[in-house]
């Protein structure tokens, strides 16, 4: 990770190396925080953040459902965000942005309500995150062998610290026997999401997304479904077997982190031509056009610095 200036913690900018906090935090020891993950593209009129509205107001209802207190609005994180970037004086194409709340040092023990809650948010330089290759050729997916927690288990819709070692798993088991990035299924076997991206997949000229009762609801997701309907493609919302994954004449995952990334191939099997899809290829494409803001129908989602 490269380091950027300065990040800001609790209503203050620190140095990125004095950005610490105590061996016995809460949250190290018990996992209970919350992350977004948002990002900044340099566009004709400078930098510009994607749906920042979206992505804050996701963080405080992530809180909320995981009973963390942040004290802070969705108008002054935002506002903290558009200063980090102008102070961090970044020059890249695009800065990836960490808001993020934990519980700190104060209290020992599961019950944390006395906990204190320490608000944070960085940025820096992050280019493609499964690689650039992938993102023109398209990625390997393994299927892992752990389910996505099921909706009974553990606080499945809140962007939770917590829910990531699920995915922490099934990411180093794919990475181990030579994948690129996991799929898992849900406690039914039916596709959930990747371990930090949501899946989509096209069969004959249809774009299929499995709907978010065991996944996160993503933003980046809802745009790109928009944005295929906008485009005049047929998008549906429904269960998908790991079968059909097989057979699917193009795959590809969404994502802040992942963007628009093209699928190859899952568990040994070539996803139609082994390569990025012609429709894969148009999504992709029109993501980067509305993030660049190259695409004035959707000019409301950019915050410019």
């Amino acid at each position: 990770m490269e380091k950027a200036k300065t990040i800001w913690m609790d209503g203050k900018f620190v140095d990125w190396d004095n950005a610490t906090t105590h061996v016995l935090s809460h949250t190290l020891h018990y996992g209970n925080g919350v992350i977004e993950g948002t990002k900044a593209y340099k566009t004709d009129r400078g930098y510009a953040i994607f749906r920042l509205e979206d992505h804050t107001t996701r963080l405080l209802e992530s809180a909320k459902m995981t009973l963390i207190d942040i004290p802070y609005s969705v108008d002054e994180l935002n506002a903290a965000q558009i200063e980090l970037i102008r102070r961090n004086e970044f020059r890249g194409d695009n800065v990836y942005l960490r808001p993020f709340a934990f519980l700190g040092y104060g209290v020992m023990g599961v019950y944390h309500k006395d906990a204190p809650v320490v608000t944070a948010l960085a940025a820096w330089e992050w280019g493609a995150y499964l690689g650039e290759e992938g993102m023109r050729r398209g990625i390997r997916l393994k299927i892992a062998s752990m389910n996505r927690a099921s909706n009974t288990s553990n606080m499945g819709k809140a962007k939770a610290s917590a829910n990531y070692l699920n995915s922490q798993m099934a990411k180093f088991e794919a990475v181990e026997c030579g994948y690129d990035e996991a799929l898992l299924l849900d406690d039914q076997g039916y596709v959930a999401e990747a371990s930090g991206a949501c899946f989509f997949m096209v069969k004959n000229g249809e774009i299929i997304s499995p709907p978010n009762d065991n996944s996160l609801s993503s933003i980046t997701q809802k745009t790109v479904i928009e944005m295929a309907e906008d485009m005049g493609y047929k998008v549906t919302r429904r269960r998908i077997t790991r079968e059909e994954v097989y057979v699917a004449d193009e795959a590809f995952l969404t994502g802040t982190a992942a963007e628009v990334t093209p699928v190859r191939e899952v568990d040994a099997r070539i996803i139609g031509g082994g390569e990025r899809g012609e429709i894969t290829e148009k999504i992709q494409s029109a993501y980067f056009d509305i993030v660049f803001g190259r695409n004035p129908k959707y000019s409301d989602y950019l915050t410019y610095i």
